[in-house]
């Protein structure tokens, strides 16, 4: 593809569901094509950014993304093409605005990667839905709404409880659960005033399925490869944004795994993606029952983690797919040997954990499809528990893991109790009060949805705790196989613990089978030696830690700042 100038559209301001994700993704972007001698002009009028430090892109325009802005960078920079899917649902309206309003016709801007009928069909609910039973993928029974009128048919055609959905919105906003009329006329008028095309998608609730997500990389030849599976912890009916994330998936059988696998490149077919995508997965836990529940064909919030817990570097690979490249062509920068069309495999468990700041604002609202959270974090461990416990100390919200803190020290069991049933947020922690008081792992199932692959995990890392606390002579070997931090066995024990060294391993995204090179590094008492990590450094860069109200991207933007001038003047470094 002749390309010499691309205009890259960023997300905006910082707002819930476009956080520094695509801050990661506009520079991973930027990088792929600057490495082709392109001439790269970008459009974010977020100062705070790391894309907009002058050393990224060759032109920073920091002004409204909104058509007639954009219009008048266009007519100035008159790039050859668009890429439009590095800057969230953001990027992707406009682009879609820009096409519509003829002004790509006019200067005769090319579009990068997924074409715009292709982003239209995924971001509208209808026409979603009608290009899924063309190519045979499985939908839920629903109803595509544009008034209040043609809701309240709907709902009670397909029977309550109902799922209303929202075309071209962000994380979600305005989707709710209706179980009544009464419900459903409530807030019905915020949700079609959530969507810029005012259209409503008036679903079969399956509250309560598991929900997974696949990432899948397709060239322009067809070519796909499905990077991560992620499995939701939280069941269909919490965004996914707001959901406990676990990958690879852990309680899927082979058959549902590829199942969905093949669904999801499936979708990536029918909508002609040229990049990456996201893309969701319900399935009946009671069996067989499967459905495609919507595709995000750019970059996203798990586009981000998938890359980051896999090593594989989705958006720098999605941003050579649009010029053109085949998955085959592209080499693995980890491995350095592999191409890119080998799917990861991972030998160690992630776990996600959003964090949220409502009670910042006295908000006490149950977790739904409408996004809450503000931030989230990565633990890394050779367990589920280890992974867990590692994420929920990394929330820096003064708990020292599932046990052991101010919840499980403090909370009441009614308050447990009415926090696990409400699906309020950090609902694992009352969840390990809930098991140390004696209810089972059944019933905690039979309130939340949650798997009890998933309980069980907490129940182990519970039973542990209390039998040390009771001064059960346990190995420690297997506390920290569990994840357990010396704070932890300090308050269990009531005494310093014998301490042991963690090991330092790798993310090499194929499992150890080829030699990496990569800073993806995570400590963990689940190993006996440590991978090869190169050569010492000479300094520690520190960064600030999970999203929070006056902590976001500007402390990126410093750390990245640092770095790179450090660099320059030859220091090596750990951050």
């Amino acid at each position: 593809m002749d390309v010499r100038k691309v205009l890259v559209i960023g997300s905006g301001p910082i707002k819930i569901a476009e956080a520094a994700e695509f801050d990661y993704s506009g520079i991973q972007a930027l990088k792929a094509y600057k490495e082709e001698g392109i001439t790269t002009v970008l459009v974010n009028p977020n100062v705070a950014t790391v894309q907009t430090t002058r050393v990224f892109a060759d032109r920073v325009y920091l002004v409204p993304i909104k058509p007639e802005f954009l219009e008048i960078v266009i007519e100035k920079e008159r790039p050859d093409a668009i890429a439009c899917g590095f800057g969230g649902q953001t990027a992707l309206s406009a682009c879609v605005n820009l096409n519509d309003l003829g002004i790509l016709r006019k200067y005769g801007v090319k579009v990068l990667g997924t074409p715009i009928e292709g982003i239209r069909s995924a971001l509208s609910r209808q026409l979603f839905k009608d290009l899924m039973s063309r190519h045979g993928i499985p939908v839920l029974p629903s109803k595509t709404t544009y008034s209040l009128n043609e809701a309240l048919t709907a709902a009670r055609e397909l029977g309550y409880p109902i799922l209303a959905r929202v075309s071209f919105n962000l994380g979600g906003a305005g989707a709710f659960v209706a179980r009544n009329d009464d419900e459903l006329v409530s807030k019905y008028h915020k949700a079609l005033a959530m969507s810029e095309i005012k259209e409503v998608l008036v679903e079969k609730y399956i509250g309560g399925w598991k929900e997974i997500e696949f990432e899948v990389m397709r060239d322009q030849y067809g070519d796909s490869v499905a990077v991560v599976c992620m499995e939701n912890i939280d069941p269909m009916g919490v965004h996914t944004g707001d959901s406990v994330v676990v990958a690879p998936c852990l309680t899927l059988t082979n058959d549902e795994y590829q199942r969905a696998r093949l669904i999801s490149i499936g979708v990536a077919n029918a909508i002609n993606l040229i990049g990456e995508c996201n893309v969701q997965v319900a399935i009946n836990p009671r069996g067989p029952e499967m459905y495609v529940i919507e595709t995000n064909p750019r970059m996203s919030r798990s586009s981000a983690l998938a890359s980051k817990a896999s090593g594989y570097p989705l958006a720098y690979i999605a941003a050579k797919l649009t010029l053109g490249y085949r998955l085959s062509e592209l080499i693995n920068r980890v491995t350095g040997r592999t191409v890119a069309s080998f799917e990861p495999s991972l030998d160690y468990i992630v776990v996600k954990i959003p964090r949220w700041e409502s009670d910042r604002f006295g908000v006490d609202e149950s977790l739904g499809p409408e996004m809450m959270s503000i931030g989230e974090v990565m633990g890394i461990g050779r367990t589920l528990e280890e992974a867990w416990q590692k994420a929920v100390r990394m929330l820096d919200i003064g708990e020292p893991g599932l046990v052991g803190g101010r919840i499980y020290e403090e909370a009441s069991v009614e308050e447990a109790i009415r926090v696990v049933k409400e699906r309020k947020p950090y609902w694992f922690l009352y969840t390990a009060v809930l098991l140390r008081e004696g209810f089972t792992v059944d019933e905690i199932n039979e309130w939340t949805g949650v798997d009890k692959f998933f309980l069980n995990a907490i129940r182990r890392v519970v039973e542990f705790y209390e039998r040390l606390r009771k001064g059960e002579p346990l190995p420690l070997e297997e506390a920290y196989v569990l994840g357990f931090s010396e704070e932890q066995l300090r308050k269990a024990l009531g005494s310093e613990p014998e301490r042991r060294l963690p090991v330092i391993k790798q993310i090499d995204t194929l499992a150890g089978e080829w030699p990496a090179s990569t800073n993806y590094l995570y400590l963990t008492h689940g190993g006996e030696v440590d991978d090869n990590t190169g050569p010492g450094v000479d300094a520690v860069v520190t960064g600030a830690g999970v999203f929070r109200i006056g902590v976001s991207v500007e402390f990126d933007w410093s750390v990245v700042n640092t770095v790179l001038m450090l660099r320059r003047l030859g220091y090596r470094l750990a951050y």
